[in-house]
């Protein structure tokens, strides 16, 4: 996984403030990223939220006051037979992690591999790192 140093400074800066045992699941899910996905580059989308691109905008993350949501920008395309996405977007669909025990639910890993092949397949169109993204 190439990773920008700016990318993850701006990341260490939002989870900063965060509650500390949310910060230990961002930091959790972002190597399970790593290691789900190698190829995937972290960007921070223009809204300020940090982001995967892999073919196209992949995944992202959010630390809400008592969870991490990890979104799926095909969300609606997934197949997810332990119910883990929820959301009601034209496409988008989240999970929320509130636990580090929930990076290990049945069907996560699925879930990112099943987005990653859909975008390797069906490249995305649209945000992405090499959009110039204002600092």
């Amino acid at each position: 996984m190439n990773t920008d140093p700016n990318v993850t400074a701006q990341i260490d800066a939002q989870l900063s403030g965060k509650e500390p045992g949310l910060q230990e699941i961002a930091r959790a899910l972002q190597a399970l990223m790593k290691e789900a996905v190698p190829e995937a580059t972290p960007f921070i989308n223009p809204w300020g939220v940090p982001s995967y691109d892999f073919h196209g905008h992949l995944a992202h993350f959010m630390v809400a006051k008592s969870h991490v949501s990890f979104g799926f920008a095909r969300g609606t395309s997934l197949h997810d037979p332990n119910k883990l996405l929820e959301g009601t977007g034209k496409n988008l669909r989240h999970v929320k992690l509130r636990k580090m025990e929930d990076l290990r639910k049945a069907g996560l890993r699925e879930l990112i591999a099943e987005a990653a092949k859909l975008n390797k397949a069906e490249p995305q169109q649209g945000m992405s790192p090499r959009r110039k993204i204002n600092s």
